[in-house]
């Protein structure tokens, strides 16, 4: 009797276990989970912790909730405006926002989520080398390498997003890791980008010669234009300087005519003999000498 109970006591635990291990289940911080029942979603659960559900007729099926991160399998050849190739390598980190909507975008008979999630990378792919192929074959090659690489990137990522929220999915980011050309026709692009950059140089050099000779002509006109001005100004205060100082001779000429002639001869001598090793020439009577002979200049 007793290994009867004993018996039974452990088929009952087993019961037990079996029943609780399809009842319970747990959710932790980097997954959502999808309830289903005969394969259909019944509800989905995004926080973590211990769930409950329907044993033996609801499944789980659990949904990364961490960015992921999908690199294209292959570089995506590009055809630009200028008809020349290009080899595009690119990657998506995304993150699924809707795991109800992402299921039932992907299921396809299987709800195994790393099927789910291939089937999903295969579709992010199409949309990711459409999209690259609309956006960077409608402009020139160093457009796509230099000038306009991170606004072309948002561009691809816009569209993108726009597309994979269809089916609960968010774009965080997507970057083009690289741009490369053919082996093939490597060596004839870059000696024509090599040329093209040349004659960039050439014609900007030229505008700036240009454009230099522009500001000095014009800096040249306003030194002219400064210089007439300051000597009509210059010529106007010595024409009053002039007459004010004319002014001032004729007004003591008047006063003192007799002795006005007298400072006047005397600046003469002053000026005339300055220099020590001066010799003047000159007839005794001559009128310079006036003030020698006679106090009056007689």
């Amino acid at each position: 009797m007793p290994n009867i109970m004993r018996g039974a006591a452990i088929i009952i635990l087993a019961v037990v276990v079996v029943v609780g291990s399809q009842t319970f289940f747990t959710v932790n911080e980097k997954q959502q989970a999808i309830v289903l029942q005969l394969g259909d979603p019944v509800f989905t659960v995004t926080e973590p912790g211990l769930k409950m559900k329907f044993p033996f007729i609801n499944d789980v099926v659990f949904v990364d909730k961490r960015n992921l991160e999908f690199d294209m399998p292959q570089a995506v050849p590009i055809i630009a405006s200028n008809e020349e190739r290009l080899n595009v390598d690119a990657f998506i980190r995304y993150e699924i926002t809707d795991p109800l909507l992402y299921y039932q975008s992907f299921r396809q008979g299987s709800a195994n989520f790393d099927n789910i999630r291939r089937i999903s990378n295969q579709r992010l792919s199409q949309l990711l080398t459409t999209n690259m192929r609309n956006v960077l074959g409608g402009v020139r090659i160093n457009e796509i390498i230099t000038t306009r690489r991170t606004e072309l990137m948002r561009e691809i990522q816009s569209r993108t997003a726009l597309q994979a929220s269809r089916f609960g999915v968010e774009i965080i980011d997507l970057r083009i890791r690289r741009a490369d050309f053919p082996d093939e026709n490597a060596a004839r692009v870059y000696d024509r980008m090599k040329s093209e950059y040349v004659q960039e140089a050439d014609r900007l050099r030229a505008e700036g010669d240009e454009e230099a000779k522009i500001i000095t002509s014009e800096a040249d006109k306003q030194v002219i234009t400064i210089l007439a001005t300051a000597e009509e100004e210059a010529q106007k205060i010595r024409g009053r300087a002039d007459a004010e100082r004319n002014a001032i001779f004729a007004d003591a000429y008047n006063r003192d005519p007799e002795f006005f002639a007298f400072y006047r001869s005397l600046l003469s001598y002053e000026t005339a003999l300055k220099d020590d090793e001066t010799t003047i020439i000159l007839s005794p009577d001559s009128d310079f000498f006036r003030y020698f002979n006679n106090l009056n200049g007689n």
